[in-house]
């Protein structure tokens, strides 16, 4: 399988796309090569790295650069790995037989209300692993969740990117729930009949991102590539860095020298988080100091110098004992 060249170090335009903003990506060449070797291994890329490093946006400039179907799922405290499988409605189900005790004309009209395929929705793996399966059932089950919003002339032989986010959330069971799935391309799916599973064409490319709030069991990380996206440890590194970052996100916003001003306030301040043992303020609070100054004081380097100072203490002192 030959793999499209990345654009290592300009800038990649992301459009809007669902309940994703317009933004704009770089690929540096760590990241480019690590998706390239997860897509010809066939493995999933592991992720590692403080919040706000830009994890989950690299699966979507992925996706974006080799113009393949987008799908996300963020895992909270409580998913588990059926959840990225299939959803069967089992709420609505009950609301619907109360329903129909009252207003059917007949038990085989209930039977056929009730049928278990008309509350079975795909989840992401079931459309990234077999999108015309999971189109199918989605247009045949009344009671579906959302389904993914595909690029304009995309189709399903051109391959798709799942982003399973902040995997970390969640307890042991739904990495080790994930290891089959993974491994195998397909799983079981109940009242189908048959297992879902990677109908040909290409492999999907699973991105899946932790902030290391909770270790993950070895014999998942096994099983997968592992990229580690980190700040540079040295002061000068990070202001270079950053400013670079700055300069593709808000080229003629903010001027150079606002960029570099910003970037100093970071390292204190993240240097002070560590101290506490809290999450320290990275890139993302970087990048929403500079927004807010360009749009606060669009054009004029001097009114946002003014301003830095201000603007930036709500965005990096986020942890206790800071004096209003």
């Amino acid at each position: 399988m030959t793999c499209k060249p990345f654009p290592i170090g300009e800038t990649l335009s992301l459009p809007e796309r669902g309940a994703w903003p317009q933004t704009v990506h770089v690929f540096d060449e760590r990241s480019a090569c690590a998706v390239q070797a997860a897509l010809a291994a066939e493995r999933p890329l592991l992720v590692r790295g403080e919040p706000g490093t830009g994890k989950s946006q690299l699966a979507r400039a992925a996706a974006e650069h080799l113009k393949r179907l987008f799908v996300a799922e963020v895992v909270h405290a409580r998913s588990e790995s059926q959840d990225l499988q299939w959803h069967f409605d089992a709420v609505g189900r009950l609301g619907e037989a109360q329903a129909l005790g009252h207003i059917a004309k007949s038990e085989q009209e209930v039977r056929d209300k009730l049928a278990p395929l008309n509350y079975l929705s795909p989840g992401p793996l079931w459309w990234v692993f077999d999108w015309k399966s999971a189109q199918i059932q989605y247009q045949n089950c009344p009671h579906h969740y959302p389904a993914p919003e595909p690029p304009a002339a995309w189709q399903p032989d051109q391959g798709s990117v799942l982003l399973i986010d902040e995997i970390d959330k969640a307890d042991a069971d739904l990495p080790n729930g994930l290891l089959e799935t993974l491994g195998n391309g397909r799983f079981s799916v109940p009242y189908l009949g048959e297992p879902v599973g990677r109908s040909g064409g290409i492999p999907p490319l699973v991105v899946i991102t932790t902030n290391e709030e909770r270790e993950l069991p070895s014999a998942f990380i096994r099983r997968c590539l592992v990229l580690h996206l980190r700040l540079p440890d040295s002061e000068q590194a990070l202001v270079d860095f950053l400013v670079q970052r700055g300069s593709h996100h808000f080229p003629g916003k903010c001027g150079i020298g606002v960029m570099e001003l910003a970037a100093r306030r970071l390292w204190p301040e993240r240097e002070e988080a560590r101290r506490q043992g809290v999450t320290p303020p990275g890139q993302a609070e970087y990048l929403d100091i500079l927004r807010a100054l360009s749009r606060l004081a669009p054009g004029d380097d001097k009114l946002q110098e003014a301003k830095l100072k201000t603007i930036s203490s709500y965005f990096l002192q986020k942890y206790a004992g800071v004096e209003g």
